[in-house]
């Protein structure tokens, strides 16, 4: 597979979403317009938020980091500020966003496009990827994570943040997924499918720990978020 090619049609129109997507998804973390659900999940979206942003400063990234699905680059600039971060996406428009906020904050990364499930090219001490897991397919987990574990150097990191199902954590007008997937509208009316996986934090630890990783932490926020670490082993 080359690094822009989808692994099935579910991950095609994902990625065609996400490109179409990229104008308005800091919407869904700024709680604008269809994502607000009122002032008091609003304060509770930014409170885990917030949470989440002070976990990632805390993980040790040093050295070589790879960012897997970066979207448009909100996790981005902490990484950047502590490593030799290149980020990925398989979405050139997200990117775009992702490289205007690093050159806003002063940081340099390398930034490329490349599917999330492409075969790494490089050793690396980091990886993390946010809101990535919950689009990997429950029969793929192992799998996904076992190519983590071939980015990185023995000892590297692998961090992640992701989403716990919560009725407020997407649009007003997004229904709960249905066998994993979720139908999801922009603002322009335009639908695409999404696989959308809300793992428990013991599914998360049972992967990593069958792909040979230690050190393994999987935590929650208050209410929306999960937050997980582990080291790869020898």
């Amino acid at each position: 597979m080359s690094p822009t090619e989808p692994r099935d049609e579910i991950d095609s129109e994902m990625v065609r979403y996400y490109a179409a997507r990229a104008g308005e998804y800091d919407d869904w973390y700024l709680r604008r317009g269809r994502y607000s659900h009122g002032r008091s999940a609003d304060e509770e979206w930014r409170h885990d938020l917030d949470a989440a942003a002070t976990w990632l400063e805390g993980r040790p990234f040093h050295g070589r980091v790879v960012e897997l699905a970066a979207g448009t680059g909100w996790w981005s600039t902490s990484l950047a500020r502590r490593s030799a971060l290149t980020l990925y996406d398989a979405s050139a428009e997200t990117l775009d966003r992702a490289r205007i906020r690093l050159t806003a904050a002063g940081l340099d990364a390398e930034v490329g496009v490349r599917d999330a499930w492409a075969e790494p090219d490089q050793s690396v001490d980091g990886v993390f990827a946010g809101f990535w897991l919950s689009h990997v397919d429950r029969s793929r987990l192992d799998e996904f994570v076992a190519l983590v574990a071939r980015w990185l150097v023995r000892g590297g990191l692998f961090a992640f943040i992701d989403s716990r199902h919560d009725p407020d954590s997407g649009a007003s007008d997004h229904r709960p997924p249905e066998d994993d997937l979720q139908v999801r509208r922009l603002d322009d009316g335009s639908s695409f499918r999404v696989r959308k996986v809300y793992y428990e934090p013991a599914a998360l630890d049972s992967a990593l720990r069958r792909a040979g990783f230690g050190q393994i932490e999987v935590a929650t926020t208050g209410r929306f978020f999960l937050l997980g670490s582990a080291r790869r082993g020898a």
